[in-house]
């Protein structure tokens, strides 16, 4: 049976190796047909909002706080309705 197992993972990594290939090709065939998407063009594409980077959200110690003090009780009331569920009746 270990053999199986064995001769089975080879066929399925020369399968993956041959689909590796396949992925190559198609992104040298993608690239070729739009050459902005390659990434030294990457800003040229963004200028009109493809592949533009988002600002990251920054958010106050309060706004941590809050937001962290509202998942504890989240929490703690998700936790308190799984033990009644499971408490017998």
């Amino acid at each position: 049976m270990a053999m199986g197992v064995t001769v089975q993972r080879e066929w399925a990594r020369l399968g993956a190796h041959a689909r590796l290939i396949a992925i190559e090709r198609e992104k040298v065939a993608i690239l070729k047909a739009f050459p902005e998407l390659r990434r030294n063009g990457a800003a040229d594409a963004s200028t009109n909002g493809f592949l533009a980077d988002k600002p990251k959200r920054q958010f106050s110690a309060a706004a941590r706080r809050r937001m962290s003090a509202g998942m504890r009780k989240f929490w703690a009331r998700r936790k308190a309705e799984a033990r009644a569920k499971t408490k017998p009746a």
